[in-house]
């Protein structure tokens, strides 16, 4: 079983006697289905040095089949078979719903269908956070971290589970494809994360953009606050950055063109040597506000949510985020309009 696919690896006939048998080898566990045909199949995690033994019954394998000799198969058995419990359970209240529409105590028997539909999600919610946290080195964890309801509704969205299990899996199965799938997916979920928290912060201070106080290449400390009253341009750089580099000209022809007419920049850089960044600004020809602790300005970079350089925020003369990540022609067509 691959991320999104899967791949044909043996075949093998099965005798009078209904047995058969693999060889193979695997360097760190990996997912295999072990199928009779396409709908009907066992999901297996085999690691190396294992001897797995396989028994079911042909007519319905996928449900009824035992496995011995593979921890991760038997963890994996016993996830597929609790979610699936659990689905037929729901889709029975759902079933119930259905049929009882027209009942004249149907809305007090939907209450208490309502609860029980409730309470049966949040018990497979919590075995499968459990199992997580209590086997934060299996890959059997790929499988319950990826385990859904429905279409669109993943058993666990508690991300410090996410967290916890794409660490440990990162540490010891680097090479795993699944592995390298889930730790990418939990840093997209952690900066998604990170971006709503930011919208929560805005939203809780009653303000668009929280300030930002660093020192210039004098060491004097600007805030952003300080330029209200004029159109900003808060952008995020860095002198050993070649994208952040080249945009600078850019930059300069711009803040030209407008800085007469109620434009700034306030450019934060999130280097750490203190030379370089002199050096860019001083070969750059950068005029405007240049700022930064030389320590990344982390606070800065994580109250607005940069996850790269460079990215900008347009703000108006009130100090509200009005565009965001704007570049050459973008930015001087938008300023052209404001600033007429």
């Amino acid at each position: 079983m691959k991320v999104s696919s899967t791949v044909a690896i043996d075949s093998a006939l099965i005798g009078k006697d209904g047995d058969f048998s693999f060889e193979g080898n695997v360097t760190y566990p990996t997912f295999y289905l072990l199928r009779l045909n396409q709908n009907n199949f066992a999901t297996l995690l085999v690691d190396s040095a294992e001897h797995v033994n396989v028994k079911g019954d042909a007519a319905n394998f996928g449900r009824e089949y035992s496995v011995t000799g593979s921890e991760g198969s038997q963890f994996v058995k016993e996830l597929n078979q609790r979610l699936s419990r659990t689905k037929h359970q729901l889709d029975s209240l759902r079933t119930l719903q259905i049929s009882f529409r027209s009942d004249k105590n149907f809305a007090e028997k939907q209450q208490i269908w309502n609860d029980q539909y409730n309470k049966i999600r949040q018990a497979q919610i919590e075995y499968s956070q459990k199992f997580v946290s209590e086997h934060p080195f299996s890959m059997a964890n790929v499988l319950a971290l990826y385990q859904k309801f429905d279409d669109e509704t993943y058993v666990i969205q508690d991300l410090q589970s996410l967290k916890l299990a794409a660490s440990a899996l990162n540490s010891f199965f680097p090479e795993s494809e699944h592995v390298k799938s889930l730790y990418n997916n939990t840093l997209q979920l952690m900066q998604e994360e990170r971006a709503a928290k930011m919208k929560q912060f805005i939203q809780t201070q009653g303000v668009n953009s929280p300030d930002i106080v660093l020192p210039n290449p004098d060491g004097k400390e600007i805030a952003l606050s300080s330029l209200q009253g004029k159109y900003v341009l808060l952008q995020f750089w860095s002198a050993l950055d070649r994208g952040s580099r080249i945009l600078n000209p850019v930059l300069v022809e711009v803040y030209n063109k407008y800085k007469n007419k109620g434009f700034e920049i306030y450019q934060v850089s999130v280097d750490e040597n203190r030379y370089e960044w002199l050096d860019a600004i001083d070969k750059d020809k950068l005029s405007w506000i240049n700022v930064g602790d030389m320590k990344g300005s982390m606070k800065a970079v994580g109250m607005y949510n940069i996850t790269s350089v460079p990215y900008n925020y347009l703000m108006d003369k009130e100090g509200k985020i009005i565009a965001k990540d704007l570049k050459g022609p973008a930015l001087n067509n938008l300023l052209g309009d404001l600033l007429k």
